[in-house]
């Protein structure tokens, strides 16, 4: 029986909305830390996530618990694989909109745009994040 991999990546983003950086209070999917996610033909899910800032002292951590909650979450999912990528630097305009409201709520001003303005960035329209779909 043929896996529905875009329903399966449904999920596994859902799982990712459950997983967070400990020092800020949006999950990593809003946080624009997941870099990639595959499912392919057999249901095989490999996840990519990014950090923040070089050298996060929790960034292990972080895989530990997104491997984990698609694990638990996501029983289709099989052999499960969360990579981190500290090559790609993380950039603020990778937030979600939702993650943008969030962070607004918590801080009381658009922080995603002074961080923008601060690193010298354009400001773009609603970030796609490409390769989450």
């Amino acid at each position: 029986m043929p896996v529905n991999k875009e329903e399966i990546k449904k999920k596994v983003i859902e799982a990712l909305k459950q997983v967070y950086d400990p020092e800020i209070p949006v999950d990593v999917y809003n946080l624009g830390l997941v870099y990639d996610i595959n499912v392919d033909d057999e249901g095989n899910v490999k996840v990519v996530l990014g950090v923040t800032a070089p050298g996060c002292p929790v960034a292990w951590m972080i895989v530990a618990q997104a491997e984990e909650a698609i694990k638990k979450l996501v029983p289709e999912a099989k052999n499960v694989e969360v990579e981190l990528d500290l090559s790609r630097p993380w950039d603020p305009r990778r937030v979600t909109k939702e993650g943008r409201e969030k962070l607004k709520a918590i801080y009381g001003y658009d922080i995603v745009a002074e961080m923008i303005k601060r690193m010298g960035l354009e400001e773009q329209g609603e970030q796609g994040q490409t390769s989450q779909g």
